[in-house]
């Protein structure tokens, strides 16, 4: 015993040495680590280091229904120093900022639709991307009919939000010219519609299946040789299929009838039959994982990612059945979205490089 007595002396005279750290120095050490954060976090750029090319950035791949580890849909597109941002749902907003893309270099949000799960962040990330930017012109929102309303009543119940935030900051930091959306209307009607064209940047929108939620969009980013395709909310669409023909990155929603039936399953089990009839239709406008392999396989897309995960995976360990049946329909690679995917398209390559942000 005589021989562990001077180690126990010394584990108990750092016990001691611990909570005197905890007791005197926590705060002084703590501030001293969150200035250093806070001065590298200002200065990151987290885009420094990609190839120039098309880059995804998954902002959120959730659902309307609850998920703790997904955001609401939104997904980040870089072409070159351009973000295009495509749907804002609940808590992406944040994501975006977490995740240290850049306010003032968005150049446009697009609407694949209007339920809310696609929409309810819009007023949220328009009035982050105007007070962090500074810009004097509102960011430009292009979607289909019924686009100008979204954003005019988002402006609207932001207004009174805005002029605090012009009164407080001041004009020269926040100019008034430049809160909310400016509306770009365009009719997918016919099939595709060719909605933005610059600077070798091409944007396509075709129409896809989600009634009755019409109109609904599908969009296609075409730049230096490399391109990438977002299905927004639909069944399974050959018109989808077709204006993602031959796409080196397809992003497309997804919904696991098996798994949405075993919720429905445990409503009507508990009596909350209203709930059931949800879980019940839901499936109709959307495509299952091997439903989306299969629209994979037809367009030819060399990689698939699947994102607006329906429902919930609260662990890694159910991806297996959820994408049972995928391998048979589609050759390619096919990955879960998580937020804070980063898929990378360099230019005028065949290569796809993989990252996650924090």
């Amino acid at each position: 015993m005589r021989r562990f007595r001077p180690y126990l002396i010394i584990l108990a005279g750092l016990f001691v040495l611990l909570a005197l750290v905890r007791t005197v120095f926590a705060e002084p050490i703590g501030l001293a680590f969150y200035k250093q954060a806070a001065k590298t976090g200002a200065a990151r750029d987290v885009t420094a280091d990609w190839p120039e090319g098309l880059h995804a950035v998954l902002i959120g791949t959730g659902s309307p229904l609850a998920d703790a580890k997904r955001a609401g849909p939104m997904t980040a597109i870089l072409a070159g120093d351009r973000i295009f941002v495509i749907d804002a749902g609940g808590g992406a907003a944040r994501n975006f900022q977490r995740f240290g893309l850049s306010a003032e270099k968005v150049e446009a949000v697009l609407l694949t639709h209007f339920h809310s799960d696609h929409i309810d962040g819009l007023g949220e990330f328009l009035l982050g991307t105007w007070a962090g930017s500074g810009r004097a012109a509102p960011v430009p929102v292009y979607g289909p009919a019924g686009t100008a309303e979204i954003v005019a009543g988002f402006k609207q119940a932001y207004s009174a939000d805005a002029q605090y935030r012009i009164a407080h900051h001041g004009p020269d930091v926040v100019p008034a010219s430049g809160f909310g959306g400016a509306a770009n209307v365009f009719d997918p009607s016919e099939g595709a519609v060719r909605v933005y064209e610059k600077d070798g940047l091409t944007i396509t929108a075709v129409p896809v299946s989600h009634s009755p939620a019409e109109p609904a969009v599908a969009y296609r980013f075409d730049y230096q040789g490399r391109s990438i395709t977002l299905s927004g909310d639909t069944a399974k669409s050959e018109s989808l299929a077709a204006i993602a023909r031959d796409t080196d990155l397809l992003i497309h929603e997804a919904l696991n009838t098996d798994f949405v039936g075993a919720i429905e399953a445990g409503m009507k089990g508990a009596g909350r039959d209203r709930v059931a009839k949800i879980m019940a239709d839901i499936p109709s406008y959307h495509t299952t994982p091997v439903g989306a392999a299969e629209t994979a396989t037809s367009a030819n897309a060399k990689a698939l990612v699947l994102s607006h995960i329906v429902p919930a995976l609260p662990t890694r360990f159910l991806e297996r059945a959820y994408l049972k049946g995928t391998k048979a329909a589609y050759e390619g690679p096919i990955i879960v979205g998580e937020d804070g995917m980063v898929f990378s398209l360099p230019a005028k390559s065949g290569a796809m490089q993989r990252r996650k942000l924090k």
